[in-house]
C-alpha cells in the first residue's frame, strides 16, 4: 500500500515541476523576438549573434574554407603562403591520404592502383594547369571514387596538401640544370647508386 501511494505522490510532484509556480524561467521578465524593448540603446530586443557564432542551420564555409572567391569560382591560386612548414604539413597529409592510390610521386603509380579493377587514379601531373581551387575542391567533395576528405583533413590541411601536390608538380617538370650545384651533385650521386 505504500508503494502505490509513494509513486503517486512522484508523479503529482513530476506533474508540478512543469507549472509556473515550480519553473521560475517560465515566468522571468524576458525579451521576445520582434518586440520593443526599452532595455537596449536601439530599441531591438533581437540582438546580432556573437562573432564566431555558429548558425542553427550549420556552418557557411568561408572562401578559405571553400576553395572559391567572392563570385563564387574557383580560385586560381591558394589563398595561404606555401612556406616550408606548410609544405612539410602537406607532405605529411599526402603521405597518408593521398599516396595509396596516387603514389608518392602523385603520378598515379601504386599498389591500390595497379589492382584497381576501376579506372585507376590519374597521375597529378596530367593536371598541372588546373587551379588551386580544383585541388582543393576535389579533396573537399571528391571526385569519381575518390571519397571526400573534407571530415579529415581541415582546410589548412588540405590547402598544404595542395601546395604538396604543386611541389610535386614542380620537381617532375624540372630539368637537371635548374637544380642548385650542391643538390645536383647529390641527385647524380643517387641516380648512380640507385640499382635498376
Amino acid at each position: 500500500m505504500r508503494r502505490p501511494v509513494l509513486l503517486a505522490l512522484c508523479l503529482a510532484l513530476s506533474a508540478l515541476a512543469g507549472c509556473d509556480v515550480l519553473n521560475p524561467m517560465m515566468s522571468q521578465q524576458k525579451l521576445k523576438p520582434y518586440r520593443p524593448s526599452d532595455f537596449f540603446p536601439d530599441g531591438i530586443s533581437m540582438r546580432p549573434p556573437p562573432a564566431g557564432a555558429v548558425p542553427a542551420g550549420g556552418w557557411q564555409p568561408s572562401s578559405l574554407a571553400a576553395g572559391t572567391g567572392d563570385d563564387g569560382q574557383l580560385v586560381e591560386r591558394m589563398p595561404v603562403r606555401p612556406t616550408p612548414e606548410l609544405l612539410a604539413l602537406g607532405r605529411k597529409r599526402f603521405d597518408v591520404n593521398c599516396a595509396v592510390c596516387h603514389g608518392l610521386l602523385a603520378d598515379g603509380d601504386s599498389l591500390v592502383a595497379r589492382n584497381m579493377s576501376q579506372r585507376p587514379p590519374p597521375s597529378l601531373h596530367q593536371r598541372v594547369r588546373a587551379d588551386d581551387g580544383f585541388y582543393f575542391n576535389v579533396i573537399s567533395r571528391g571526385f569519381g571514387v575518390m571519397p571526400s576528405y573534407a571530415a579529415t583533413l581541415t582546410p589548412e590541411e588540405r590547402w598544404a596538401v595542395v601546395a604538396y601536390v604543386r611541389a610535386l608538380q614542380l620537381g617532375h617538370q624540372a630539368k637537371l640544370e635548374q637544380v642548385p650545384p650542391e643538390q645536383r651533385a647529390k641527385l647524380e650521386r643517387e641516380r648512380r647508386e640507385t640499382p635498376r
